[in-house]
């Protein structure tokens, strides 16, 4: 029987994502991997282990999918343990915490820093010229674009772009409830709220409306939150990500999800019928036409 706690952490990851090539580390820190069934270089997995003593729990999941679990190493079979475990969980949740909110305030502190040095983006960057998109509010610091998260009206995190599309947020810097805008919004007008930023520029340019870009699928309802909050009389309309060649189609998922629970309009790219399957965003679905045409 298997008692080592990394082992069987892992072993609680390959159960819901399948077989991964990773080795635990149990600090307690937030770390990425890559889900196997996500595009090739992408790090949308999550997971924090923390082991103290013979107690062990863990959290993780997809930001892309939203999924979060939980896992401990304790079976409680008595009133007395269950109450033993209960309080070894809330101490470590608080330790998670606590840990989580230094890293987002010194990110935060990070990303003020890197956007007050940074310049306009150059509007030939390989990644824009890629995307078929203009720079709009983005900076550029050395070779990678700086795209801005913003919550509660403060920068609070960066994504770094670089000029082979490989995309980094801070380290530990906030992201849930978190958007990078393009374009303020207009009374009588919707604010699209989508996944990427180049579907975001791709809305922005094509509607001249108002964007908040989520970053992920698993964002789209606490940024929705958030800006229902600071938006309450701006028509709110989820633009998805149609993920057809993805088990489960996620973005499609948690758009449908998060529109229906923030009760608010809902779109995704209307594909002909020769479009590729290749193809799940409207930044993807303008590119295929202009080069199709």
């Amino acid at each position: 029987m298997i008692s080592d706690p990394v082992a069987l952490f892992r072993g609680e990851l390959e159960h819901r994502f399948g077989p991964i090539k990773l080795c635990p580390v149990p600090d307690g820190r937030i770390h990425r991997f890559h889900v196997p069934y996500d595009r090739t270089g992408s790090r949308n997995g999550w997971y924090a282990l923390h082991i103290d003593g013979a107690f062990s729990c863990g959290a993780f999941g997809s930001w892309k999918t939203g999924e979060r679990f939980t896992w401990n190493s304790l079976k409680a079979s008595h009133p007395i343990e269950a109450n033993v475990l209960r309080q070894q969980l809330e101490r470590s949740r608080h330790q998670r915490e606590a840990e989580r909110c230094q890293l987002q305030q010194a990110a935060a502190r990070y990303a003020c820093q890197l956007w007050s040095q940074a310049g306009p983006a150059e509007p030939h960057h390989p990644y824009l010229a890629s995307k078929g998109c203009e720079g709009h509010n983005l900076r550029q610091l050395g070779g990678a674009l700086l795209v801005p998260l913003y919550y509660a009206g403060q920068l609070v995190n960066l994504q770094r772009i670089h000029p082979d599309g490989n995309k980094r947020f801070l380290r530990g810097g906030q992201i849930t409830g978190c958007y990078a805008p393009l374009g303020a919004p207009v009374t009588g007008q919707p604010l699209y709220i989508c996944e990427g930023w180049a579907t975001g520029a791709t809305l922005h340019e094509s509607t001249g409306a108002s964007v908040a870009c989520a970053m992920n699928a698993g964002n789209l309802l606490t940024a929705g939150r958030e800006l229902q909050r600071r938006y309450p009389d701006t028509e709110l309309i989820i633009a998805g990500d149609d993920d057809r060649q993805t088990r489960g189609n996620p973005g499609r998922a948690a758009a449908t999800s998060a529109a229906q629970t923030l009760s608010i309009g809902l779109v995704f790219p209307a594909w002909p019928e020769n479009a590729p399957l290749s193809l799940s965003d409207f930044n993807d679905l303008r590119q295929w036409r202009e080069g199709y045409a």
